[in-house]
């Protein structure tokens, strides 16, 4: 048996996880999936107070809670900032982590960092715009869904706390690259967001060598929208499974 702790992105909850978290547990696993503090059933928590630190509180107080320890640790989409954060911090605690179409970033990069400067303009404006300083809810039109899918994830989806998007990261990537990492590549189709990072995973100079040295690294292709925890969530498992 191992741990699983699995950890959405942007808009998303805990919810999206349920696919896989019940294909873990019949393999025998133990797995939880965190909602950060703002989103999903937590949504009526939402203030322009939460930022990317808090998310991390939220997931290493996860791991505290549930006792958890040699966990393989999940990020979907955002969450690879809060990933790379756990790893850096409590990297003893971690078995693998495992980049979900993540955000791979380098230290002092924020989660809007590698994205167009209209992408970077249009949600802050909606910021802006919103008493919460939130992010607006995207249309998952782009996520690789069939239509059942689709209008599931449409309407669970809730706004993001907005100071999280510029929030800057600064972790040792030699701390991180001590933990072994999976990234798992999503391309049919490839959220444009993402972009930026898929050829950091082929760049050996990455991190100055971390990210293809330390406890050792690898590359997963997966035939699946951003959101293969819905979409494919047997063929995720099974990748998951194989990180612990």
């Amino acid at each position: 048996m191992a741990n699983f702790v699995l950890v959405h992105g942007a808009w998303h909850g805990g919810w999206c996880w349920q696919r896989v978290v019940q294909a873990l547990a019949r393999e025998g696993h133990r797995a939880h999936a965190v909602t950060l503090t703002g989103l999903g059933e937590r949504a009526h928590l939402l203030s322009p107070a939460i930022t990317l630190e808090t998310h991390i509180q939220d997931v290493a107080a996860a791991i505290e809670a549930e006792e958890m320890d040699d966990v393989v640790l999940a990020v979907h989409s955002y969450a690879g900032m809060i990933g790379t954060a756990i790893a850096d911090r409590m990297g003893g605690r971690l078995r693998h982590l495992a980049y979900v179409d993540a955000v791979v970033p380098r230290p002092g990069e924020s989660w809007s960092s590698t994205h167009a400067r209209a992408v970077r303009d249009a949600r802050l404006a909606s910021a802006a715009a919103s008493p919460e300083f939130a992010l607006a809810v995207p249309d998952p039109d782009n996520y690789g869904l069939d239509a059942a899918d689709y209008q599931w994830v449409k309407r669970r989806l809730t706004p993001q706390p907005g100071h999280c998007y510029e929030a800057a990261l600064a972790f040792d990537p030699a701390r991180v690259a001590a933990v072994p990492r999976t990234f798992v590549n999503c391309t049919r189709p490839p959220l444009p967001t993402i972009d930026a990072i898929r050829p950091r995973m082929a760049d050996p100079g990455f991190w100055a060598g971390a990210w293809r040295g330390g406890a050792g690294a690898r590359v997963v292709e997966l035939a699946s929208g951003h959101d293969p925890m819905v979409s494919q969530p047997a063929e995720l498992a099974a990748v998951l499974s194989a990180c612990a």
